[in-house]
C-alpha cells in the first residue's frame, strides 16, 4: 500500500502564489500533485473517502474546503489537468479510478465501500461500471468544494444550491487572464501592425501609432476579457458570435475616437470583429455550459467566416494608408 501523506486545510503563501501564477498560465502544465491517497484532518476507517484530479490548483480548493472535516482524499492521475476537462479527455475516468483503488489499497483503509466524486467529473466515470468491477459505489458530491461540509453533514444529500452550475462574473474573470496570456501572438501580432501602418517616421507618426496600438490591440483585449465579462448579456449562443459583437462595437468606438474614413471604420469593425470572434470562442474551454461537440461545430462553421473578415479588415487598412480613402 503506498503511504499515506497528511495534508492541512491551510494553504501556504507558496500554494497562494502558485495558485496566482497557474491563473497567469505560469507553469500551468506542471503544476500537479503526485495521484494517491491524502488525509486531511484525522481520519479513521469511517471517513468519507473525496476523489480528485491531480491538478494542484483543483487539489487545493478542495483541501482549502474541509477545514473541520476528517477525510481521505484520493487523487487519480489526469496528468495536471482539471475535474471537468479531465472527465471529458478521459483522464478523471472509469478505469484510472479503479486503478488507484487498486494501487492505493482503498479497501485496507476504510472499513465502507463509498467514494465521493465531484459532480463535474460525472461525465468519466460510470458509477455502475465502477460498483460491478471493484463494488465500490460512488456518490456525486456537490458542485463547489465548499460546499462538501454540509453536504457531508447532510448525510451525503445534496440540496438544490448545491447542483447548480454557476459562472458568474468573478467565475469568468478569475479564468481570463489565462486567455489573455494565451492570446500573446494576437497582441504581438496587433503590436507589429501597428508599427507598420503608422510608417512612415516623422511628423504624425507617434499620433498614427497610437491610433492604431489603441484600435488593434483594443480588438484583442476585447476578446480575452470584454467577451468573458459581457458574455450572459451580449445575443446569441454562440461564444465566437457574442464575441463578434463585441468586437465590432469596439471597432465603432474606435472609428469614432480617431475619427477614421468610411473604409478605416469598416476596417477597424471586421478586425475587431474577427479577433474577438476567434478569442471568444476560445473561452469555450473554460467553461462547464458548453460542449465538445458543440465546440467543435462552432470552430468548423465559424473558422472560414473569421478569416475572411479579418483579411477584408487588413485590406481595408492597407487601403486607407497607402491610399487615403
Amino acid at each position: 500500500m503506498q503511504p499515506v501523506k497528511v495534508v492541512s486545510t491551510r494553504l501556504s503563501l507558496g500554494d497562494i502564489l502558485g495558485g496566482w501564477g497557474v491563473r497567469w498560465n505560469i507553469r500551468r502544465g506542471r503544476y500537479r500533485v503526485e495521484p494517491g491517497l491524502y488525509a486531511v484532518g484525522a481520519p479513521t476507517a469511517d471517513s468519507p473517502v473525496l476523489v480528485t484530479a491531480n491538478y494542484k490548483l483543483t487539489f487545493d480548493k478542495l483541501r482549502s474546503g474541509l477545514t473541520g472535516v476528517d477525510a481521505w482524499i484520493l487523487v487519480l492521475d489526469t496528468r495536471g489537468v482539471n475535474v471537468w476537462c479531465a472527465a471529458g479527455k478521459g483522464t478523471f475516468g472509469t478505469r484510472e479510478l479503479e486503478r488507484r483503488l487498486l494501487a492505493t489499497r482503498l479497501d485496507q483503509v476504510v472499513s465502507h465501500r463509498r467514494l465521493v466524486l465531484p459532480q463535474l467529473g460525472a461525465t468519466g466515470v460510470s458509477a455502475p461500471q465502477i460498483f460491478k468491477d471493484t463494488g465500490w459505489r460512488v456518490v456525486f458530491g456537490p458542485v463547489r468544494a465548499r460546499d462538501i461540509p454540509a453536504f457531508l453533514g447532510a448525510g451525503m444529500r445534496k440540496d438544490a444550491s448545491m447542483r447548480r452550475v454557476r459562472f458568474n462574473l468573478l467565475d469568468r474573470m478569475t479564468v481570463a487572464p489565462v486567455e489573455l496570456v494565451q492570446a500573446w501572438p494576437f497582441l504581438l501580432g496587433a503590436a507589429a501592425a501597428s508599427l507598420l501602418l503608422a510608417l512612415p517616421f516623422g511628423t504624425g507618426y507617434g499620433t498614427r501609432l497610437l491610433r492604431f496600438s489603441v484600435s488593434l490591440i483594443g480588438a484583442v483585449l476585447a476578446g480575452t476579457l470584454a467577451a468573458p465579462a459581457l458574455l450572459p448579456v451580449v445575443p446569441f449562443r454562440a461564444f465566437s458570435l457574442k464575441g463578434a459583437v463585441i468586437g465590432a462595437a469596439w471597432g465603432v468606438v474606435a472609428s469614432v475616437a480617431f475619427r477614421a474614413s468610411v473604409a478605416g471604420s469598416l476596417a477597424f469593425v471586421l478586425v475587431g470583429a474577427s479577433v474577438a470572434a476567434f478569442l471568444g470562442m476560445s473561452f469555450t474551454g473554460a467553461t462547464t455550459f458548453t460542449c465538445q461537440a458543440g465546440a467543435e461545430l462552432e470552430v468548423r462553421r465559424g473558422t472560414l467566416p473569421m478569416i475572411v473578415s479579418l483579411a477584408l479588415g487588413v485590406v481595408l487598412l492597407s487601403a486607407w494608408r497607402v491610399l487615403g480613402i
